[in-house]
This record gives C-alpha cells, structure tokens and sequence, in this order.
C-alpha cells in the first residue's frame, strides 16, 4: 500500500460519552465554557454556567439522549465515523482521513496528534458545516492553529471553511428529498430548519444567517417549490436572548392554522443525525405539530453516510488538493 502524503480531518461537533448526567453535565461544560459559543465575559458566565446551567441542564438532556442512543452508541458518532471510513475508501491511499470532535472524543487534538506522527505533505480540514459560523467552523480552526503550533514541521495546511453553495451540496440535499417525496409523497409543505445563532453574533458579522437563506432559495429552487410551498426556520434556541428568526417550534405550532396538515421538515445544516434532528425535530416538534391540528409529520433523514454524501466530501477534498497544488 502506498504511504499517504495528505491528511484529512474530518471535524464535527462533538457527543457526550454516553446518554448519563455525569457524561452529559463533562460534555456541556466544555461546549459552554468555548469563548467562541458563548462571547460574555467570564466574570459573568461562569456563575451562571456552573451555578445554574450544569446542574440542571444535564439530567434533562440525558434523558433527551437516551431516546436516540443506539446500541452502537451516539447516532451523530455512528454517522461520522461511517464517513470517514467510506471517504477513505473513496480518495484512496494516497490520503489518511482521520475524524475529529470539538468537544468530546474522539477530540481534534487526539485527531491531529495521529496525523503528526505521519510524513504529510499536506493537511486539509474539512468541518463538517455547510454553512460557516464563528461559533462552529471557527472555533474548529482556533484548535487546528493552536495544535500546529506544536508541530515542529507542520504539513501544508489547507481548510474548506464552508460549502454551502457547492453545487454537488446542493444537489445532494435535493436528491435526499426527492428520494423521501418517491417513497413516501410531498406533503403541504417543506420547512428546511437549521441550526439557531444568537441574533448579536450576526450584527457581528457572522455570515451564517446569509449562506443559511442561500442554501435553502438553492434546494428549494432545485425542487422545484414555490414560494408557498417551502418556508425557512432556525431551531435550538437557548435561554431569553434574541436569536435569529423565524423560530422553528413558533412556525411549526402556526402552520396548522395556516391550513398546512401535512408537514416534512428538512435539516441542510446537519451533515449528521443528531440530537437536535432525531429528538428536537422528530419528536419534540412532531409533537407540536400534532398538537396544535397537524395531522401528517415527517422528518427527512440529514445526508449521513449516503454515497451522495460521500461523493460531495471526496470532490471537497480533492478539489482542494488541486487548488492547494497550485498556490
């Protein structure tokens, strides 16, 4: 076999060890205490972090968890790791894929000490965000700079920091619907939900929210959909500060008196199934759909392992090595 020249970090958010308080309250308390989750000053956070937070929080969401744990564990690391099992398959030997969490194991630093100990040529990082955010892709590339540093002779480094108007993206998430709507019919409507922000971080600046509504204008235009067929929402909102708008739950408790009986919804920011789209969506919100007059409820699986998904990663990466060459 030949010896890889090229390493690639696959990097997601990261899951607690397991669906148990004590995992959960260890997880939590490295994701909340990241500057770039949480920009309050210290003197102010950490009180209500460890005074409030992570003593209630925790038993909640282990009991969340516990829905969806599988017998192989957390469904968001079943699904990453399947991915870079199947993306190495796909670019070959001459590349080294290793997968890495935020927060949680395996970590970044675990991730990147294997890639240190191989003759590398090049490194790409590949956070697995369609959509940029300070608060996801940046803070996975704060741990990557901070690693090199120990890294005497570090690898070309080369980062895929977004590829939300990719057009293999795109088309995958279209297909993944087409695919649903072929097995189990349209319903009324399509809600694509992603993932909420604090409003204060897009007056910031971060480009989220945008590259958000020109994913969602690109798979719907894809569909096929009218305006009066699709609708776009941002879910997991925490505590009383203002996030971007409209909130999925508030939208989908609405919809049924908007005449809307059938409803599928759609997660594009998610390249994994995880807790915010297995629990949150497809029970939580199926619940409250189905409360407030809803009849018909579906949740349309995120990409995961799919060899459309796959696909899209190995161009991502490729085409990186290409354009990384040449410079």
């Amino acid at each position: 076999m030949d010896k890889p020249t090229i390493g690639v970090l696959l990097a997601n958010l990261g899951t607690p060890d397991a669906p148990t308080p004590k995992a959960v309250r260890k997880y939590l308390a490295e994701f909340l205490s990241d500057r770039r989750v949480i920009d309050k000053p210290k003197w102010i956070w950490w009180p209500i972090l460890h005074g409030i937070i992570l003593r209630v929080r925790p038993k909640r969401s282990a009991h969340a968890y516990q829905k969806i744990w599988t017998a192989e564990g957390s469904p968001l690391l079943v699904y990453s790791k399947k991915q870079a099992e199947l993306l190495q398959q796909a670019l070959g030997a001459q590349y080294h894929v290793e997968l890495g969490m935020r927060y949680g194991k395996p970590s970044l630093v675990e991730a990147l000490e294997r890639l240190k100990k191989l003759s590398l040529s090049q490194l790409i990082i590949l956070p697995l965000y369609p959509q940029y955010s300070m608060t996801t892709t940046a803070s996975t590339f704060d741990v990557v700079e901070s690693f090199l540093k120990t890294w005497q002779k570090p690898a070309q480094l080369a980062s895929i920091d977004s590829y939300y108007k990719h057009p293999e993206y795109l088309q995958a998430v279209a297909n993944s619907v087409k695919q649903h709507w072929a097995q189990h019919g349209k319903a009324d409507k399509l809600l694509m939900s992603f993932h909420g922000l604090p409003q204060s971080y897009v007056t910031k600046g971060d480009p989220y929210y945008e590259q958000c509504v020109f994913s969602a204008s690109k798979i719907a235009e894809l569909l096929g959909l009218g305006n009066e067929e699709w609708q776009l929402s941002f879910q997991s909102r925490v505590g009383y500060e203002e996030w971007i708008k409209p909130y999925t739950m508030e939208t989908i408790a609405a919809l049924p008196k908007q005449g809307i009986k059938s409803l599928q919804v759609l997660c594009p920011g998610f390249s994994a199934d995880c807790l915010e789209t297995l629990e949150e969506i497809a029970m939580q919100n199926r619940d409250v759909f189905l409360e407030n007059g809803g009849q018909h409820f579906q949740y349309i699986p995120a990409l995961n392992a799919s060899s459309e998904h796959i696909k899209l990663l190995k161009a991502l990466v490729e085409q990186k090595t290409r354009s990384s060459a040449i410079l």
